[in-house]
């Protein structure tokens, strides 16, 4: 963020980051800009969803032993979206037409996380179950 000079940041699990304060994930300064949205714009919170487009997200994972080589399946799973131009920042996001899918490495815990968002919950889910199959062939 520092040397892309970011305005704000965050993770997928709510944890913003605002550099104007400080360059740590706090979330009490994720819920004061939205107050603030909210306040600015004299919004009610439904009028403000109601704005944005609906997704829903899946989360899922698979459990990794010592003998897999993680990178190497990454990079199998890049070569094997190349048409779609797969971001390689922190794992290897895959975007489609409405939907994408992101398969990132742990740095914590031997496991690939999976993390997917489609127009319906079905969808992000079913998007979720077909790239935990293709990590199990692709191992």
């Amino acid at each position: 963020m520092k040397e892309v000079n970011a305005v704000i940041g965050g993770e997928g699990n709510g944890g913003i980051i605002y550099p104007e304060l400080h360059y740590g994930r706090d979330a009490l300064v994720g819920i004061a800009i939205f107050l603030s949205l909210l306040s600015e714009n004299q919004l009610k919170v439904s009028e403000l969803r109601s704005s944005y487009p609906a997704y829903f997200m899946s989360k899922a994972k698979v459990n990794l032993d010592l003998k897999r080589d993680v990178d190497g399946l990454l990079i199998r799973m890049k070569e094997n979206y190349s048409k779609q131009n797969p971001i390689a920042i922190d794992g290897v996001k895959i975007e489609f037409d409405n939907s994408w899918v992101h398969l990132r490495k742990s740095n914590t815990e031997p496991i690939i996380r999976v993390y997917t968002e489609a127009p319906s919950q079905v969808e992000s889910d079913d998007l979720a179950k077909r790239f935990l199959e293709e990590i199990e062939t692709n191992s």
